[in-house]
């Protein structure tokens, strides 16, 4: 079973590392972005080669990192035209970029235009300039507030904002404010994440200092609830756990990540995805590219390949993870999908580990859609280690 396929381009540098990030990002003063470029594009064209790729059907293009709003726009063009020469667009393909208020002008946001994005992800987190200052971003409320206003002059028509919860002493108070200014600005889109205290990051070295600031499960949760109500009370509809849009403007390069879809990842330290034929083992394989972007651009140069590691998922950690990711889809997961894709349905391969969340109503079926309840969702993570 074919199914469409993604496209993430990884930008890696960023002019500061955030204490809480865990992506693969790097500070450097001067990135050579002709090299990159030569880079990405030496490695397009061995994934666009292979024959799980080749002559597919693109149906989205993600600028992560990183700062991709850092980089030249002639780069993001010469990107998105050599996917263009190497792979069928769908109509009317979602071409997204995250940028940082502290990088952006309108010129900025007009070069990215021209070179063929269509939708904007803006790394808002907060409209309180104390938080912002904690979260050590570059930028302050301000420049986040004329960075939306440059992209919309700029001619952009889907726009998300990036916001974040649950910060240290935080008060529910000083989220709604951030949120209400944000929906008075009008995105077609919001992402609202709680803070996470990752491993391997500095805020996790600083975890002691910071834990009792942080919210507890109780305030975590009313954070959560209150956020989705409000929300859904001014057409924000929720279609993934963190992530809400107006009618018509989900993103459906996310959205293809929750469905389990095949994705070619380029860049450093990038991923990538695909199903492997149900004939053979019914399974999944994966890759992750070199992280360090000088060591990256020398291997893609050289072989087009940069990989640092990959693997083959068997059948069963495919189907688990193909559900796992979907259940964090309000639509949730459909039966008719899971039974075409893997050749067995979720209440054969899961009705054991499912029982115990369905009786108690954390999951429901729906017609052929197995979902997350309200009560549910809080219980997530646990649903899904079950799984495996």
């Amino acid at each position: 079973m074919i199914n469409p396929l993604l496209l993430y381009v990884h930008i890696p540098y960023c002019i500061h590392k955030c204490h809480y990030c865990d992506f693969n990002s790097h500070v450097r003063g001067q990135p050579d972005w002709q090299q990159y470029e030569q880079a990405l594009l030496s490695e397009l064209n061995h994934w666009a080669n292979q024959p799980q790729f080749a002559g597919r059907e693109l149906q989205s293009i993600f600028f992560g990192g990183g700062t991709p709003s850092l980089a030249p726009a002639s780069l993001i063009k010469s990107v998105v035209v050599r996917a263009s020469g190497l792979f069928r667009f769908c109509d009317g393909i979602e071409i997204s970029l995250e940028a940082n208020p502290g990088t952006m002008d309108q010129s900025r946001f007009s070069g990215f235009r021209g070179a063929g994005v269509n939708r904007l992800s803006i790394g808002v987190q907060s409209l309180d300039d104390t938080l912002l200052k904690w979260l050590e971003r570059i930028h302050n409320r301000d420049q986040a507030v004329a960075a939306f206003k440059a992209a919309r002059e700029a001619g952009f028509t889907n726009i998300n904002l990036d916001l974040m919860y649950g910060l240290p002493d935080q008060t529910l108070e000083q989220w709604f404010k951030t949120l209400d200014e944000v929906i008075t600005l009008g995105p077609e889109h919001l992402s609202c994440y709680q803070l996470t205290v990752e491993p391997h990051t500095k805020l996790a070295a600083n975890f002691e200092k910071v834990a009792a600031q942080l919210p507890d499960d109780d305030l975590a949760l009313e954070f959560l609830f209150e956020t989705r109500e409000r929300l859904a009370g001014v057409g924000y509809g929720s279609y993934e756990v963190s992530n809400f849009a107006r009618k018509g403007f989900k993103c459906r390069h996310n959205d293809g990540y929750w469905l389990y879809r095949d994705y070619i990842g380029i860049g450093a330290g990038a991923s990538g995805k695909w199903d492997l034929e149900s004939g053979g083992d019914g399974g999944a394989a994966r890759y992750t590219n070199i992280r360090n972007p000088e060591k990256y651009c020398d291997s893609a140069l050289k072989e087009g390949r940069p990989v640092n590691s990959d693997e083959k998922l068997p059948k069963g950690t495919a189907e688990a993870e193909a559900l796992w990711q979907g259940l964090r889809r309000t639509d949730g997961v459909s039966n008719r999908w899971f039974t075409a894709r893997h050749g067995t349905d979720i209440q054969t391969r899961f009705g054991k580990e499912l029982e115990p969340w369905l009786s108690q109503k954390k999951l429901v079926w729906e017609g052929d859609s197995l979902h997350l309840t309200d009560k549910g969702l809080p219980f997530a993570d646990s649903i899904a280690e079950g799984l495996f």
